[in-house]
């Protein structure tokens, strides 16, 4: 009897915030006009901010994809000198919050480098800006992930790949990724899910311009600042469809991480 109710009571308080995300969930649908949905994106505007959300994240997606990759099985697979300052500055971004990241890179874009880098190409209030903000904090999520994978293989068929001759990097590139191919994707993709959906740096970086730096989670905020409610309640779900579409895709090709 004890024990059902010990079980019982986390079951309601956990239930509680089920309760609320299904609530959630459930009042947008039924506050969609569905007869407005299909024509949602006769709007060039909308079209376009659909096709840059779609392509930066991408964009960002691949670029993190790179930086966070080695950065996480560094971390997982060697000891080094500064190791514990690396790892805290990796756990910052998602740590901090979106209008300080935003802030931030702009000033840093104000500074002698940023200047250098912005005179060869325009970020701030421009489309690189976007992916620019998509990555600060979609390469720290993505080496979170990563490094969850890469701790949970055996480093002992490197180390044998290792012992019969091949370099480091052969092992790495014929052994490793192979091994931490699912996690790999599932990185990508939530990696990706995550820029899509990001709205403060953006915000902030590269503005809300329509047709040019405008994207669904600023496109959203847009339609709200204009009285358009169904507009911005349709941008929503487009977004609920596509975060669903790819959790659902995670949790097939690799549900630990998801639970990481």
């Amino acid at each position: 009897m004890r024990d059902f109710l010990f079980v019982a009571a986390l079951a309601g308080l956990g239930g509680l915030y089920v309760a609320l995300i299904a609530a959630l969930l459930i009042a947008d649908v039924a506050a969609a006009d569905a007869k407005r949905l299909p024509t949602l994106f006769d709007d060039a505007d909308l079209r376009a901010a659909l096709f840059l959300s779609l392509t930066t994240a991408i964009v960002s997606t691949a670029l993190a994809m790179t930086l966070a990759v080695p950065a996480a099985y560094l971390l997982s697979r060697t000891q080094f000198y500064g190791r514990g300052s690396i790892e805290f500055l990796v756990d910052v971004p998602p740590a901090l919050p979106p209008t300080v990241i935003g802030l931030s890179l702009l000033i840093l874009l104000r500074t002698g480098i940023g200047r250098d880098v912005s005179a060869l190409i325009p970020i701030a209030y421009e489309v690189p800006g976007i992916v620019l903000a998509q990555v600060t904090v979609g390469t720290a999520v993505a080496i979170r992930l990563l490094r969850a994978t890469f701790d949970q293989l055996s480093p002992r068929t490197e180390r044998i790949a290792q012992s019969l001759g091949a370099s480091r990097w052969f092992a790495f590139r014929t052994v490793v990724l192979p091994e931490a191919a699912r996690g790999i994707v599932s990185a990508a993709t939530l990696t990706w899910a995550r820029a899509l959906g990001e709205f403060g740096p953006v915000l902030l970086v590269a503005g809300v311009t329509r047709g040019k730096t405008e994207v669904l989670s600023t496109a959203i905020y847009l339609e709200l600042s204009v009285g358009k409610l169904e507009s911005a309640l349709g941008l929503a779900l487009v977004l609920v469809v596509l975060a669903g579409t790819v959790t659902a895709l995670v949790r097939r090709l690799a549900p630990e991480a998801v639970r990481s």
